[in-house]
């Protein structure tokens, strides 16, 4: 048989059995390395190695607060239970607002700013399209905790995107401090792809947008990771941001402090990098999950 009709192996498969693997990743980290765009290569190194960077101040204070004003007006007016505003595991209060950029022209400004824009595109080597947009809140002493996790694997396995060319922007919309719930990442763990255990169930968004469950590493597997590298969490003050790669563990606990934590997220996925269907086998996710071009 010609080698060109053998099937392709998926480099990147996972949820297939009972056993767990730290796998080697194949793509690169920076797609067009040396491309122009705002970041300095000093900037494009550090995220190479780390798989994330943080920005001191990304968008100003005075924008971040706008924003947030416009985050706040979103969580007291919208339904939750609408199928993209997502409550938390107990009670009804707000954890998840997706497709922001759809809802406010004040989010869907910032979404298309060039400055934020042109660092996603500079980072994949090509034009890019919003994958996801959301805010994320939690609120004092109540905000839930969200477990490890790859973004990847599930955007391989449930939405169908091929390969790690897809990238995160947290924009802090309220001071992220060392007590309120932090973004925290495993520094180094975007070379390392986790296949997970547990068959996906049936539409597990549903559930795992509140608790994930299916599609997480196991203990063994973050301490291995943790050892090879460390736990970081940065903070900032309002129009800060951390940006990661689709493939850095990251997680973040409750919030037990007085301070509410609000934070923008926004995902940049290649134009090359188009979702296929989801190699776990299930029905694609919703399109406010997984935008499809």
């Amino acid at each position: 048989m010609p080698t060109e009709n053998l099937p392709v192996a998926d480099p990147y498969s996972s949820r297939l059995g009972n056993q767990w693997e730290i796998a080697p990743r194949v793509d690169p980290v920076l797609w067009a390395p040396g491309a122009n765009g705002p970041l300095s290569e000093s900037q494009r190194q550090t995220f190479e190695n780390w798989g994330y960077y943080p920005f001191p101040q990304l968008i100003s204070t005075d924008r971040a607060q706008s924003l947030l004003a416009e985050a706040k007006y979103l969580q007291q007016s919208l339904d939750p239970n609408l199928d993209y505003v997502i409550s938390e595991p107990n009670h009804q209060e707000i954890r998840s607002i997706f497709r922001v950029h759809e809802d406010n022209p004040r989010f869907e400004e910032v979404c298309r700013d060039e400055q934020i824009v042109g660092i996603a595109r500079q980072i994949l080597g090509s034009d890019v399209y919003l994958h996801q947009s959301r805010i994320n809140f939690k609120p004092g002493f109540r905000g839930k905790e969200f477990f490890w996790h790859s973004d990847f694997e599930t955007w391989h396995v449930e939405d169908g995107m091929p390969r790690m060319r897809a990238v995160s922007i947290s924009l802090s919309l309220t001071e992220n401090n060392a007590y309120n719930g932090p973004l925290m990442l495993v520094r180094g763990s975007h070379l390392s792809y986790v296949r997970c255990v547990g068959e996906t169930p049936e539409e597990h968004f549903r559930s795992s947008l509140k608790k994930q469950e299916f599609g997480v590493p196991n203990r063994e597997a973050l301490r291995l990771l943790v050892e090879q590298g460390e736990i970081v969490a940065p903070t900032g003050g309002p129009g800060s941001a951390v940006m990661f790669d689709c493939n850095t563990m990251h997680a973040s606990v409750s919030n037990l402090s007085p301070y509410p934590r609000t934070n923008l997220f926004l995902v940049f996925n290649s134009v090359e990098n188009r979702l296929e269907e989801p190699f776990g086998g299930t029905p694609p996710r919703p399109r406010f999950l997984s935008y499809r071009p």
